[in-house]
């Protein structure tokens, strides 16, 4: 059926696949939440002069 290095090989390729699967959820799902908090706290700064305290 499946020589050793063979199923090394699709271990590999699953690990590979199941990573770049979760990577994408989770882009997908953080950056337009990143995206809309930077574009709401642009609107709420918005005219405000912001005075920073060293």
């Amino acid at each position: 059926m499946f020589e050793f290095d063979q199923y090394l090989g699709f271990l590999a390729f699953l690990t590979i696949l199941t990573i770049g699967f979760w990577l994408m959820i989770f882009l997908v799902s953080i950056i337009p939440m990143w995206i809309g908090g930077s574009i709401m706290e642009m609107i709420k700064y918005r005219g405000k002069e912001i005075k920073y305290k060293p």
